[in-house]
């Protein structure tokens, strides 16, 4: 597992240097002289122009590997990071957040596709993906505030310059440190061969009216039939980048706002949102139990925190963004997992490219939702509907529970 714990390293040094942009964005813009309606566009079209960039890579790291994309996409942010830092036009701004969403779009498939080719024991690989969550969160935590500090004490220009040399030599170095697992790559693709195989002669013998073989008496092998893949799967990214994106663009404004606000206190509130997904991430006993109910319970307590936000409970707002880390770190690994279960090993590029682009349609709707209908109501509120709509979307299917085991499997001899 060297080669996980070096992605972990590329990873914190990636999820820190981008983490640490959100509580600076909003207060740019505004200083470049944009409306709340115009940042809530420019956040959006950073998730629009993920779509294309998705669909590349989904097809991309299932062809040619991992490694190539991670480094082109860690060297494109930080050149276009350094871009960014010399922005003097909300327009300007605009155009280089657009192309740093194609260029990152190519990050998170790799990423996800090469941690998932590392074993092939699904309770391992639920471990692996709640690690990236792990890091994923751990970077977040520290970086909002100090890059809300940064930018406190040397300003934008020179916060975005020293972020973008920081991804610019990251992605430098993973040419040396990151390679992809090609033997493992192998024995999945002869593993996929295998069960197309067994796929095929199984509709051969029931196009000759061979009795099919009773699941109960084959075990694995009912894996092996062929069954459509529920699409309302991908209606929880969608939501969950929604929400995402709804809540990096309100609190700024808020923490603005506010009699002691601003980019300090904005740095703090995410660090909150962050110390609350690391609170169970760190419980990795959860990766044992079903991706779909870690799902569904997770998304509820998201749903109901973004309600308690809209709706101005009695609760300190500290504690309720610490409910929606916690929500949050429930939902994104057992995401992961629940894709993973559903799809087959060949198709883990593409099954991630797809999660990835669903994301980028919720994190693009979700901002600018929220700068259109801001003045008629609370955008927390749309985030606890597009929450309850997706739960209402995954209803109970026998499907979600198919290949699932909650022991780890016994390794090859």
């Amino acid at each position: 597992m060297r080669m996980a714990i070096w992605l972990y390293l590329f990873l914190f040094v990636a999820f820190f240097d981008l983490h640490a942009q959100y509580p600076m964005l909003t207060p740019f813009a505004v200083s470049l002289g944009a409306a709340p309606s115009f940042i809530g566009l420019v956040m959006g079209m950073y998730s629009l122009t993920h779509l294309p960039g998705n669909l590349l890579a989904g097809y991309g790291v299932d062809r040619y590997g991992s490694r190539f994309f991670i480094s082109a996409s860690l060297v494109g942010a930080g050149v276009l990071l350094l871009l960014q830092s010399r922005v003097t036009d909300p327009l300007h701004l605009l155009y280089v957040r657009s192309l740093s969403g194609f260029v990152l779009a190519f990050l998170s498939p790799a990423c996800l596709s090469l941690l998932a080719k590392l074993t092939r024991d699904h309770i391992k690989r639920g471990k692996l993906m709640a690690g990236n969550g792990l890091v994923h969160t751990i970077a977040s935590v520290v970086s909002p505030a100090a890059g809300a500090y940064l930018a406190a004490k040397v300003g934008f220009a020179q916060s975005f310059a020293f972020l973008g040399w920081g991804l610019l030599a990251t992605g430098l170095l993973s040419l040396w440190f990151v390679r992809d697992p090609k033997q493992d790559a192998d024995a999945d693709v002869a593993a996929d061969a295998a069960e197309a195989a067994g796929e095929a002669a199984l509709a051969e013998q029931t196009s000759m009216g061979a009795p099919v073989p009773n699941e109960e008496a084959e075990g694995d092998s009912a894996a092996a039939v062929p069954r459509r893949f529920p699409w309302a799967v991908f209606l929880l990214p969608v939501a969950m980048a929604f929400a995402q994106g709804i809540l990096s663009f309100e609190l700024p404004l808020r923490a603005i706002s506010a009699e002691d606000g601003g980019v300090l206190t904005t740095g703090i509130l995410f660090s909150v949102v962050s110390l609350g997904a690391l609170a169970t991430l760190s419980l990795l006993f959860l990766q044992r139990y079903l991706p779909y109910s870690r799902c569904v319970i997770g998304v509820l307590l998201l749903a109901l925190a973004y309600y308690g936000l809209a709706s101005d409970w009695p609760v300190p707002m500290m504690a309720l963004l610490f409910m929606v880390g916690m929500a949050k770190g429930v939902v994104f690994p057992a995401m992961t997992s629940f894709l993973l279960q559903l799809s087959g090993p060949t198709r883990y590029g593409r099954t991630f490219s797809l999660m990835a682009i669903a994301s980028s349609v919720g994190a693009f709707l979700g901002p600018v939702a929220a700068g259109a209908f801001r003045g008629q109501l609370s955008p927390f509120f749309l985030s606890f509907a597009i929450l309850m709509l997706a739960l209402l979307a995954l209803a109970p299917k026998p499907v979600y529970k198919e290949g699932w085991h909650p022991q780890p499997a016994v390794p090859h001899a």
